[in-house]
């Protein structure tokens, strides 16, 4: 991982940390922001109004989740993002409620909570969000009394959320399918400007947010076209489109091995195609692909054939989906396979007794020492234990140094500011800031959340000023119960987690080989798995979503501090060197596909073979023998490329393994998991 410039120049501030406390770059969601002010606002004000400002906080709060939760691109998508986490947590305020005042059973009942919590985050990321308002909402409700009913306060949090929620689909009658369009009209773009970077040093970096963007609109179309059954819809028709994009995406590798840069017209063609998916109307004119045919070489001819086919689909009157990447299956039956899957998952089971035996040991000590509105410990436990949303260490740091900024706020906006209209006025600021600090960075959310949260929570119980000290004191108790029980304690929370999921990968990546390249003599005309252009095309996009989710791990264990952080940073080029063995097969494929000598079945599975031999070396901590990766005459010109990566792939393993370090996710002198 590259240095800061600031550790270049002997700053003493850790590189995990700088890292970590950098802003992520992006435009300011203005339309979030708004969202977030009138909805978080609007509810407060209602109860001023009403004279039941404790009703309007109620409300506010569970508006300001639903504002957290609306992440989502597509309108059903937000639906779903708002909708499920506000349920989840309605249904924690009705147990908290529940078990407020009772101290044995209040204990029992939240680390029951965060045991199904932490299962059920391991789910996906709308489980994630479900489960952990669901914890969060039972931990405020057993360490907050609240007025009225029992069924009012879910309620009002029911309400509230509903409220963002409207004004979240409010465009929804008016733009229908344009965030799917844009999505796939992203992926376009994202492809053109991997087209455009071809045979240059920019190629892997485009690559990898091609990935990003085209898993992406494979998610925001997938999502709405599991629910349409008629084939004549625009969830259809963008499903269609968005399969054209598979043939230029395994003709980009191709191109980029040929080594040399396509012309500038092959890339805009792909933009101008982008362009009429995100605006569709009248017919418009083909790109005159004659004159961007480019070299006469197989690349260029697979680029060509490539981006005739996505203009015939995109200018179609009704394009009909390949389904080269399949249906979903029905939501009951995801839904009964993921369940049976969570039940039968150790990691998930590990992550769950974490959350449960921290959520617990926070519990017990507030029902131990008398600390004021104690739910402020276990809250921030539930905040900060969420490995899914990034490093726990790194986000222990980073609630620390947020809830102290935060509070700063909150003192100013207490003393300044008297209970009533201001306070409305004051939530609209802080809760339109909500968005925009979420979008930079972890430490710029909680900075955000702190001030919101204690400032709706004066409205109920009136302390004041004199709720900053206490809040900050529980805050660093619930960094110190997260650090130590759900970080220090668990070996594989500080070490890289990753060896065992990138030897699974390179194993993926031999089959790839096999299904790409070895003819089955036995089919008709010599056909094979390879000829399955479905099968390989399945296979490719699950590797490089794979690699990408890696990617993701390996970025989050180089924001933990040592030896995480070293061993990440140390076995990086091997992730890169996978991917380019990816790159090689398809590039091979595509020649195949267009004119080049198939190689022999041998030669194809020896390849295989060694990618095996990289992968058992990655369990094991095997040194691997050098292997032969010059060109032979005797063999498939074919496989010359492809050669060369899993050589170089194998020896980033070997070199490694050479200086003694652990593998990835194995401590030294330990069995692989």
């Amino acid at each position: 991982m590259a240095r800061t410039a600031g550790a270049r120049g002997g700053s003493r501030i850790p590189e995990w940390l700088a890292a970590a406390l950098r802003p992520n770059p992006g435009p300011v969601p203005w339309p979030a922001a708004l969202r977030a002010c009138v909805g978080v606002a609007g509810p407060l004000a209602l109860g001023f109004a009403l004279g039941r400002p404790a009703y309007g906080a109620l409300a506010a709060i569970g508006a300001q989740f639903a504002v957290i939760n609306d992440t989502a691109d597509s309108y059903r998508m937000r639906f779903l993002g708002i909708a499920v986490p506000q349920l989840a947590g309605a249904c924690g305020v009705v147990v908290g409620a529940a078990v407020l005042g009772h101290g044995a059973l209040a204990v029992v009942a939240l680390t029951l909570v965060g045991l199904v919590s932490g299962l059920v985050s391991s789910i996906g990321p709308l489980a994630s969000a479900a489960g952990l308002l669901l914890l969060i909402s039972t931990v405020i409700e057993a360490g907050l009394p609240v007025p009225g009913p029992w069924w009012l306060a879910p309620a009002l949090f029911l309400g509230g959320g509903a409220f963002v929620l409207l004004l979240s689909l409010l465009a929804w009658p008016v733009r229908g399918a344009a965030p799917e369009r844009r999505a796939v009209a992203d992926a376009y773009r994202a492809v053109a400007g991997q087209l455009a970077a071809a045979g240059g040093a920019d190629y892997e970096t485009q690559r990898q947010t091609t990935t990003r963007r085209v898993d992406h609109a494979y998610d925001v179309v997938l999502a709405r076209r599991a629910r349409e059954r008629a084939q004549r819809t625009t969830a259809f028709a963008l499903f269609a489109r968005l399969d054209a994009l598979t043939a230029l995406l395994e003709a980009a590798p191709a191109a980029h091995h040929a080594g040399r840069p396509l012309p500038a017209a092959v890339p805009a063609a792909v933009r101008e195609l982008a362009d009429a998916v995100e605006h569709p109307g009248p017919a418009a004119d083909r790109p005159a692909l004659d004159a961007t045919s480019g070299p006469g070489d197989r690349a260029g001819r697979a680029v060509v054939a490539a981006l005739r086919h996505a203009a015939d689909v995109v200018h179609g009157a009704d394009p009909a989906p390949g389904d080269r990447l399949g249906r979903p299956a029905p939501l009951g039956t995801r839904a009964a396979r993921t369940a049976r899957a969570t039940l039968r998952s150790a990691p998930a089971w590990r992550y769950g007794l974490r959350l449960a035996l921290c959520v617990g040991i926070a519990q017990t000590l507030v029902s131990v020492v008398a600390v004021p509105r104690s739910y402020w410990v276990a809250l921030t436990v539930a905040f900060v234990l969420k490995p899914d949303l990034g490093s726990v260490f790194s986000r222990a740091v980073m609630r620390a140094v947020g809830t102290v900024v935060g509070l700063g706020v909150a003192a100013a906006v207490l003393v300044a500011a008297p209970h009533g209209w201001w306070s409305a006025a004051l939530m609209a600021v802080l809760a339109a800031l909500l968005p925009v600090m979420a979008a930079k960075g972890y430490a710029y959310q909680t900075t955000a959340v702190t001030p919101l949260i204690l400032l709706l929570s004066d409205v109920l119980n009136h302390l004041g000023a004199g709720l900053l000290l206490p809040r900050l004191v529980d805050s660093f108790i619930g960094c110190a119960i997260a650090l130590v029980a759900g970080y220090l304690l668990w070996p594989e929370s500080w070490h890289a987690r990753v060896g065992d999921r990138l030897a699974d990968i390179v194993d993926d990546a031999a089959r790839y080989v096999v299904t790409c390249l070895v003819r089955d003599p036995a089919a008709p005309g010599g056909a094979a798995p390879g000829a399955d252009e479905d099968a390989s095309a399945r296979s490719r996009r699950r590797l490089y979503r794979e690699l990408s989710a890696v990617r993701g791990e390996f970025q989050r264990a180089m924001t933990e501090p040592r030896p995480a952080a070293t061993l990440a940073a140390e076995w990086w080029p091997l992730v890169v060197a996978v991917e380019r063995v990816v790159d090689a097969t398809t590039a091979a494929q595509q020649d195949v596909g267009h004119g080049a000598e198939p190689p022999r079945p041998a030669e194809a599975r020896a390849v295989a073979e060694q990618l095996g031999q990289l992968a058992a070396g990655i369990r094991t901590h095997t040194a691997l023998p050098r292997v032969e990766t010059e060109h032979d005459p005797a063999g498939s010109p074919v496989l010359d490329a492809l050669r060369e990566q899993v050589g170089a792939a194998r020896a980033v393993a070997t070199s490694e393994q050479a200086r003694g370090r652990p593998r990835p996710g194995r401590r030294r002198g330990s069995t692989a998991r």
